[in-house]
């Protein structure tokens, strides 16, 4: 179904299909000793503890324009922390034209349309190779909306809330609405790709692989950054204090680690 940016379908009765966005992030870094993987870690849970992460989810419930109803949050022993906001209908508020098309939404200074009853949850994974060496650190967010507004439009404060070597976004459109005359709308606008949603400045940043399924309203789409500075993966020191061949070595397993997560399998061959 194709919507000008005028058009409105009147429905019978509300909006209901469920539009749903998973958003996955990965920061990659190099811990050599025990002490820098426990001092990665508690780092990680300061800058992502239950209190920051809701103040992210609030935002984004301001940009899908919603209502907090509850908010549930949980910092986990001896790591990772969790939160979920229930939210119901926000503020109804004129219609904006670009709220149709396929294009990043807002950073969080306006509330855009209207949404019914819905969700938004996060949950962080710090985790560490059992050898040593490399750690990672996951977020998991979901934004599940019923109603107009899609979930896509706060992509890209979700983006820059998080500072991210691997992206990965699922987006489906789920259930059906009728209009006046019965018809039913599997879908209320037009989607070609998640990655139309993401911000020029960032896809010049990112690798980037589609995997689509149109018929089913199915969209995914992950990203790996470009460049690889290796001082960046370093916690708590530089490069330069480190012989060019452990350069070379921390790097490759750096990369491997980036590329095994980025194409979902192990391509150690031991396993």
């Amino acid at each position: 179904m194709k919507l000008s940016p005028e058009q409105r379908v009147t429905l019978h009765g509300f909006n209901n299909l469920t539009k749903s966005l998973s958003f996955n992030m990965y920061d990659i870094c190099y811990t050599r000793t025990k002490e820098e993987r426990k001092a990665y870690i508690e780092y990680i849970d300061e800058q992502y503890n239950s209190e920051r992460l809701t103040g992210i989810l609030k935002a984004v419930s301001d940009i899908i324009g919603a209502h907090v109803l509850n908010i549930s949050k949980q910092d986990y022993v001896p790591q990772g922390a969790s939160v979920t906001i229930l939210v119901s209908e926000g503020p109804v508020v004129e219609v904006p034209t670009e709220s149709y098309a396929e294009s990043p939404g807002p950073l969080p200074d306006s509330v855009v349309m209207q949404l019914d009853k819905s969700h938004i949850t996060v949950h962080t994974y710090p985790e560490y190779h059992p050898d040593e060496g490399i750690s990672t650190f996951r977020a998991d967010i979901d934004v599940s909306t019923c109603g107009e507004i899609s979930p896509l439009k706060a992509l890209n404060y979700l983006i820059h809330s998080f500072d991210t070597d691997i992206m990965t976004m699922d987006y489906r459109v789920r259930g059906f609405t009728r209009d006046i005359h019965g018809h039913k709308l599997f879908i209320d606008h037009d989607i070609s790709s998640i990655q139309n949603y993401i911000p020029k400045e960032i896809k010049e940043q990112y690798d980037m692989i589609d995997v689509n399924v149109y018929p089913d309203n199915i969209f995914h789409t992950k990203c790996k950054l470009k460049e690889f500075d290796l001082n960046n993966y370093l916690f708590g020191y530089t490069k330069d204090q480190l012989s060019p061949e452990e350069q070379q070595e921390i790097a490759e397993r750096l990369m491997s680690e980036m590329d095994e997560i980025f194409y979902g399998k192990n391509m150690d061959p031991a396993f």
